[in-house]
């Protein structure tokens, strides 16, 4: 296993100098999936615009641009795009959030984010009627171009 980037020689924590690295253009897609009893899923299917599930899709873009105030060692990033997009399944909620900037570092902590900031708004917003929820969450893709 590598260093860990974030942790100094000495052992204390520190934020990674990107300083010198190139301005770069970088996308990165994440994945989150909330199971859930099949009931659960179809009362948000049939919910109207302006339901749990737009909620939740705006929580993920607004908690990707709140990523630096989170996550305590990232770097603030300008984003240029981020899009989550949630579709009910048999028995689950799929959430893809893809974010994007043109910067010296990557973007995945903030597609993690989101996507795991709009599955806890899921849960949230359905806990009332099920209690058994589960979610995870994962780096799908990250590209530097």
């Amino acid at each position: 296993m590598s260093e860990l980037s974030h942790v100094a020689e000495s052992g204390e924590v520190r934020m990674v100098d990107v300083g010198a690295k190139p301005v770069s253009r970088r996308r990165a897609v994440a994945s989150a999936r909330v199971r859930m009893a099949a009931e659960t899923a179809h009362v948000l299917r049939d919910l109207p615009k302006g339901d749990a599930l737009v909620t939740a899709q705006l929580a993920g873009i607004m908690a990707a641009k709140r990523t630096a105030e989170l996550i305590p060692l990232c770097h603030p990033l300008p984003l240029t795009n981020v899009h989550v997009t949630l579709d009910v399944a048999q028995g689950a909620v799929e959430i893809v959030a893809t974010a994007e900037t043109t910067a010296q570092t990557g973007v995945e902590m903030e597609a993690l984010t989101a996507a795991s900031v709009a599955a806890l708004t899921v849960y949230d917003m359905a806990k009332a009627v099920d209690r058994s929820m589960t979610f995870t969450v994962e780096l799908v893709e990250k590209v530097k171009e």
